[in-house]
């Protein structure tokens, strides 16, 4: 070995907490702790500045955990483990220690894994032999990180779920282009923190960031064969460590603080920070996956196995499935939650195929541990939870059974709002989305709120595209046009692709404004997809996973149209924040707050009537007018004032169709604040009288106050 260190045991230490733990009043030594039951030996080794590597076996064993003191650990030393133990993969046991292994438990890991053969623990294409290449130069190194920080203020802008507006990005693909950060920002935490980024954020009027996983990630093998790379990062290592790739100061834990500055800035500005989080799977993919840290730990305790522990449970597409029925792998789970909060300072999570987090033995369980340790935790009971309530396993499509502290993904809000605008069917499912989705979501004491509404997300095809294409196209992923879903519910209006077609450009930038209003004010939780408030394309790529080019990154270079889309979002928002109508905390009644008074919920067809039953069923119904009633249901402890009255025009329909507004006692002057075929919102200098009619549009909504109850006016 060279470059030789201090490295010595020093004491047992302690197998508690797990990881490598500085001791502030020895600034070079560490309790260090693996839980590794089945393992017969764990070797320490460390990798010093002069090259080599130095290794040393942790002396105790307690509860399965492999722990000692270590004198010769000092923040940014590169360390990782060998862990020793039985090869008979036929039954689960996969240890081999050829293999560097990262810590799971790590606060930062440097570098990735490279297409080298000795990453793999059997040999190629055959896993039931062992591989002896020691894998030590292609793999990534696990950090020791000092992680004090100075958070000053800090303090969490807790904005309550009616008031909620969430922005799905990319830490890399939100900055990487941004023409007022600087170069060496660009892709990075600090570009996120950047004060130009903040304020197009805080200007838009969302209140929340959802960043696209953070947890330090690498590239699947198939894409490493292929000369691509993993730019989503739904491939994780590292539970504990902020991805190094997105860190501007450098990779030797310098990423941990970059990463807490930015949530300081971002909360500074009133901005939530939610991290989406992948504990389904790992990066290590099925048997013939490389061995990175857990297969190589204690395979048959982190995975969920089959055939008698020879293969892996695949919920997920991704190879493996985490077994978080086991109480180490949980723990490993909670404690990861915990220190992103109590750390890290992040006000929430969404949680990527959280059904496959739910089962049990095979079925989803919504009384199962995950989901009953979740509950009755005190520090993740108190931040904002959101699940992807499906996974590819069976029974894995739960859209609307997640227990009531859960807000989810409404799957079916984003289907039904693309085939209504598209023209592809009538209203019988849209007015359940656009109040809340109580179908779905009023058992159980849930609130609208329950529901995060989205129409497109990172997984599919932004709103540009949505209008822009008719099918995918993945050519550039390398799969034959195979990968990505073929259910995208999109139109292109005549022309696949960009097109100079004024026609064309003017229905398609109207569509766009009608998904962004429809989204915006309908009842629930809205969720935006970065980008779309400009109109961001791919081209025509619905699975964007591995383009870190600019197919995927924002193109802040805006022409007039996108400019305007921008303030047309920005309106929009600012409307829903103005009027706690357009924020309902409880599912609507259809009934009156006041005797005589307009029922909280109506719904109206063009001739001014209440929909009947046969519109409401007919494939053939494309205009519908949904009335909110300013009468609002007492909010214990707070002013109730009540607010304005709305009806909402929706009209998807190719042709114009004129509405008759309805008279007392919804309305007898109405006032246009909103209408999707003005390119530049504005509220109208006129009103319309209770009787008359407003002429939509083909494809067009058209948002009205209430000015007047007197039917003398």
């Amino acid at each position: 070995m060279t470059g030789v260190t201090d490295l010595a045991i020093i004491g047992p230490g302690r197998l508690d907490p797990l990881g490598v733990t500085l001791d502030r009043t020895q600034p070079d030594t560490a309790d260090v702790a693996l839980w590794a039951p089945g393992a017969q030996r764990v070797d320490l080794c460390i990798f010093p500045e002069g090259g080599g590597e130095e290794s040393i076996t942790l002396p105790e064993i307690t509860l399965g955990v492999h722990h000692g003191r270590i004198r010769g650990l000092t923040p940014g030393t590169r360390y990782g483990f060998r862990v020793h133990g039985p090869w008979d993969p036929a039954h689960g046991d996969r240890w081999n220690p050829a293999k560097l292994l990262t810590d799971p438990y790590a606060r930062a890991l440097e570098g990735t894994a490279s297409l080298d053969d000795a990453i793999f623990g059997s040999l190629p294409h055959d896993d039931l032999t062992i591989n002896p290449a020691d894998s030590a130069p292609f793999v990534p190194r696990s950090i020791v990180v000092d992680d004090q920080f100075d958070w000053e203020d800090d303090t969490p802008p807790a904005t309550p779920w009616g008031d909620t507006v969430i922005y799905e990005t990319h830490v890399r693909g939100l900055t990487k282009q941004h023409p007022a950060v600087p170069e060496e920002l660009r892709g990075t935490y600090a570009g996120v923190a950047h004060p130009a980024v903040i304020e197009h954020l805080t200007s838009l009027g969302v209140t929340a960031v959802e960043l696209m996983p953070v947890h330090h990630f690498t590239s699947e093998v198939h894409l490493l064969e292929f000369g691509l790379t993993n730019y989503w990062g739904y491939n994780t290592l590292g539970y504990f460590a902020p991805h190094a790739a997105y860190s501007s100061g450098g990779g030797r834990g310098e990423q941990v603080a970059e990463f807490k500055a930015m949530v300081k800035a971002l909360h500074a500005a009133g901005l939530e920070v939610i991290i989406d989080v992948v504990y389904n799977h790992t990066a290590e993919e099925g048997v013939n996956g490389p061995t990175l840290a857990f297969r190589g730990i204690d395979n048959s305790g982190y995975y969920r196995l089959r055939d008698d522990g020879r293969f892996y449970e695949d919920y997920t597409g991704c190879g493996n499935t985490l077994d978080l029925s086991h109480p180490h792998v949980l723990q490993m789970v909670m404690d990861s939650l915990r220190y992103w909060v109590l750390s890290m300072h992040v006000d929430g999570f969404r949680f990527d195929l959280a059904s496959a987090l739910a089962r049990s033995i095979h079925d989803v369980d919504m009384l199962g541990t995950f989901i009953t340790t979740i509950r009755q935790d005190p520090v993740l009971r108190r931040v904002k939870l959101i699940a992807e309530p499906w996974d590819v396993g069976p029974g894995g499509y739960q859209v609307g059974e997640f227990p009531a502290m859960w807000r989810e993904w409404n799957g079916k809000y984003r289907d039904c709002l693309r085939d209504f605008w598209r023209g592809s069917s009538g209203i019988a499912e849209l007015g359940w989305r656009l109040s809340g989705s109580a179908d779905l979501y009023s058992s159980e004491g849930r609130s609208p709120y329950s529901s995060i509404n989205f129409i497109t997300a990172h997984d599919g095809f932004t709103m540009r595209d949505l209008v822009s294409y008719d099918h995918k196209h993945n050519e550039a992923n390398l799969e034959d046009n195979r990968d990505g879903t073929d259910d995208n519910r999109s139109y292109n209006y005549g022309h696949e692709g960009d097109t100079t077609d004024p026609h064309i450009n003017q229905v398609r930038h109207r569509q766009i404004r009608n998904m962004i209003a429809s989204l915006v004010l309908s009842t629930g939780v809205p969720m935006i997809l970065g980008g779309d408030e400009f109109g961001r394309t791919q081209g025509g790529n619905n699975n964007g996973y591995c383009q870190d080019n600019p197919t995927s990154w924002y193109d802040w270079n805006l022409a007039q149209w996108q400019t305007d889309l921008v303030e047309f979002t920005r309106y929009v928002i600012a409307l829903r924040k103005q009027h706690r109508v357009l924020r309902q905390r409880f599912f609507f009644q259809g009934t009156p707050r006041q005797e005589g008074g307009a029922p909280d919920l109506a719904w109206f067809s063009p001739s001014g009537a209440p929909l009947t039953s046969d519109e409401w069923n007919s494939p053939e119904t494309r205009t519908l007018g949904m009335f909110l009633s300013g009468a609002l249901r007492p909010i214990p402890g707070e002013a109730n004032n009540g607010d304005d009255s709305f009806l909402l025009l929706l009209h998807s329909g190719d042709d114009h169709r004129a509405f008759v507004l309805p008279g007392p006692p919804y309305g007898s002057t109405y006032r246009r604040v909103l209408d999707t075929h003005d390119e530049r919102p504005s509220e109208a200098p006129w009103t319309d009288p209770a009787g008359g009619t407003v002429m939509l549009a083909p494809r067009n909504a058209i948002l009205l106050r209430v000015e007047s109850l007197d039917s003398t006016t």
